[in-house]
């Protein structure tokens, strides 16, 4: 969204509200901004979780950030419960997701087990911080910096 929309929609000066969105971006809440890509169309059509476990218990030095190096993974969270990480990945196949398991996962040496769900249809996909309604949105920026 452009400046000058936010700054109407907040009632602000644009140059006020710029004032303050530098101050969000210095002080690390927004943390940068993106393109959001259609995976399908740059030949990604296939979304997948696999949650991992690690042969030596999920506090494993080093394992999650091994698996974060794969260009295919979009996401890795260290998880509570049987499984250590729970890692989102987009690939352009089944034949793409198998080669994945075998030559990337399996060469993780501390990688012990993976299962795979393939995701059928994403109802919603999203990135954004459930940080409030729309218009408690347009406040908070209007109001960020005052403090």
């Amino acid at each position: 969204m452009a400046n000058a929309e936010i700054a109407r929609r907040v009632g602000m000066a644009p140059s006020a509200v710029l004032e303050r969105i530098r101050k969000l971006e210095d002080r690390g809440i927004i943390r940068g901004y993106a393109a959001q890509l259609d995976p399908a169309a740059l030949g990604f059509g296939m979304l997948a979780f696999i949650l991992v476990r690690t042969t030596t218990g999920c506090w494993q030095e080093g394992t999650g950030e091994q698996i974060a190096q794969c260009p295919q993974v979009e996401e890795v969270h260290h998880v509570a419960g049987e499984d250590c990480f729970l890692v989102k990945v987009r690939v352009k196949d089944t034949q793409a997701l198998g080669a994945l398991l075998r030559d990337r996962f399996n060469g993780v040496s501390s990688v012990g087990a993976t299962r795979t769900t393939i995701v059928l249809e994403s109802v919603k996909e999203s990135s954004a911080v459930p940080v409030g309604r729309a218009t408690d949105r347009a406040t908070d920026v209007a109001s960020a910096g005052k403090s």
